[in-house]
């Protein structure tokens, strides 16, 4: 290529594409993050960075959305998880590596990106104008349902995701006495997920015992087990979890585990589905990262993944793993 190739190739962008080519062969949630995708993978995890407000995945070719998140552009213009980004101020996404595709739509806040979406069971494509913003997610909405429940919605699994779980519940509890709540809602619907460590400190949150969930590599005897340290925040009071098709990754595995230990009732749509856990491999000082499938997860009760398709973050070695910027998904 370098000696007869038309025009001069550009040997990072091979390199790239080739990287790409293998990891796509794999799975569609192993990819390669250039150094700028993996800084801007790290900031989304740390619960701040720009874009539009939305988790997105390439499946098949197709740039779909996960889950938009509350109160951001994608959110406030309609965009529902499942949707299809086919184009890009008026590019085609088809072709694109998931990085190439989040890359187009970021940019300065203020600045405008049109989208072409293509939705489920409706001929003609949508249309929309966003307008780019720095996006700063929160993480926990809380507040009480009449005299009685108290309703804690959980938007995704960043770091920051249990410590915040807990104070909504504090704070619940220092605007009432702990008795007048009859019991509680933990709502993860349209949570695309995050950290595995984080998810784990969910459902044992509500748990006092038992397996939240096994982690499975390659050798049939490395199975990693996570089981729930005692103390029930809400001491036993009946729980309901609300998910639906947006409900991915660290969703999964706390809505699993919960069913499965009989501690809350889940009412929803089936989830997004994905049993696959994702470490990232750092490749060195401005070499950027690969995110690998490296394990599958399973449900106390040996199912793989509540809604069978999609992952979480996972912490452990080589590297870091992560399973996101909502598990196997890019934030942007």
């Amino acid at each position: 290529m370098r000696s007869s190739y038309v025009d001069k190739p550009d040997d990072g962008k091979l390199l790239t594409a080739a990287i790409n080519g293998i990891l796509g062969t794999l799975d569609p949630h192993s990819s390669y993050m250039d150094e700028k995708s993996y800084r801007d993978m790290r900031a989304a995890t740390s619960g701040e960075f720009g874009g539009l407000g939305m988790q997105v995945n390439m499946e098949d070719g197709l740039l779909k959305v996960v889950s938009p998140i509350d109160d951001t552009p994608a959110a406030k213009a309609g965009i529902l998880a499942g949707d299809v980004i086919s184009q890009v101020d008026g590019a085609p996404v088809k072709g694109l590596t998931l990085s190439e595709a989040v890359e187009k739509m970021r940019g300065a806040p203020g600045t405008e990106v049109r989208l072409e979406i293509m939705r489920k069971d409706q001929a003609a494509p949508l249309n929309l104008t966003l307008t780019r913003q720095i996006i700063k997610t929160s993480t926990v909405v809380k507040r009480a349902e009449g005299d009685d429940v108290g309703y804690v919605r959980l938007t995704q699994f960043n770091s920051r995701a249990a410590n915040e779980l807990k104070q909504a519940f504090q704070d619940l509890a220092a605007k009432a006495p702990p008795e007048q709540f009859k019991g509680y809602v933990l709502d993860l619907r349209n949570n695309p997920g995050g950290l595995l460590d984080q998810a784990v400190r969910v459902a044992g949150a509500f748990l006092i015992s038992g397996e939240i969930v096994s982690i499975r590599g390659r050798d049939p005897e490395q199975v990693h087990r996570y089981n729930a340290a005692p103390g029930d925040l809400i001491e036993g009071k009946p729980l309901i979890v609300l998910i639906n098709g947006g409900s991915a990754s660290a969703s999964e595995i706390v809505a699993g585990a919960l069913q499965d230990q009989k501690r809350a009732t889940i009412i929803g749509s089936r989830t997004f589905g994905k049993a696959s856990v994702q470490t990232i491999i750092p490749l060195g000082q401005g070499n950027g990262a690969l995110r690998l499938t490296t394990a599958r997860y399973y449900t106390p009760s040996g199912a793989l993944a509540p809604g069978a398709r999609r992952c979480a973050r996972h912490r452990g070695a080589p590297g870091r793993a992560e399973g996101a910027g909502g598990a196997g998904h890019d934030a942007q």
